[in-house]
């Protein structure tokens, strides 16, 4: 079992595809490293009609809910408020080592591309960019417009990775979890993440 390394920011936005990140969130809890999540409004509906999982807007409440729901260690799960901005991740003094958004809206897409930072999880977003941290962003929307694929390759050219959560299939996926997993994986992969959730391209194993 690997030791608490990293420190993560997750934030979760109002997005189809909130299967994606509570798995995320799952899987880095029981790797052991220390997450900061952060959710916006919207996100609490997804995640109560998606997955059934219901989102306290009260920080500590949310923080004790789910360290519980997926049987992580205490003091791994840090849950901030929406302004909360003396939260370690609004200030590029003491920033995350890397920081993913999934599922991300085009409207959070958009704001962190603008740099307007009215809430945490843009401005979160805004310290990893100016600090040159990891940034993985998982946009869920299809098709995408002109103005949302500006906006991502203006965030790829600050060095963010846009990583939509496109399955692939030549592994044969049986179940829903098996596709979830594949893009989770590929998101642990450019966190630099060790993990046994599928199997890799050519490995016999």
């Amino acid at each position: 079992m690997s030791h608490p390394e990293k420190i993560i920011t997750v934030a979760l936005t109002g997005a189809s595809g909130m299967p994606y990140g509570i798995r995320l969130l799952e899987i880095l809890l029981q790797l052991r490293h220390r997450i900061y999540l952060l959710y916006s409004q919207a996100a609490q509906i997804v995640a109560q009609q998606e997955m059934g999982l219901t989102l306290s807007s009260r920080p500590k409440e949310a923080e004790a809910f789910l360290t519980g729901y997926f049987k992580a260690e205490p003091g791994l799960l840090k849950v901030f408020g929406r302004e909360e901005w003396f939260a370690p991740v609004a200030s590029g003094s003491n920033p995350a080592d890397a920081m993913v958004i999934c599922p991300c809206t085009m409207g959070t897409l958009s704001a962190v591309a603008t740099g307007q930072s009215q809430k945490l999880i843009e401005r979160a977003a805004d310290v990893m960019l100016k600090e040159q941290r990891k940034l993985v962003i998982v946009p869920r929307e299809m098709p995408f417009s002109i103005i949302h694929l500006e906006n991502m390759l203006k965030l790829a050219q600050c060095g963010a990775v846009i990583l939509p959560p496109n399955p692939g299939f030549y592994y044969h996926p049986q179940t829903i979890q098996d596709i979830v997993d594949f893009v989770v994986a590929r998101i642990l992969d450019h966190l630099g993440v060790v993990h046994h959730l599928m199997p890799r391209w050519g490995d016999p194993e």
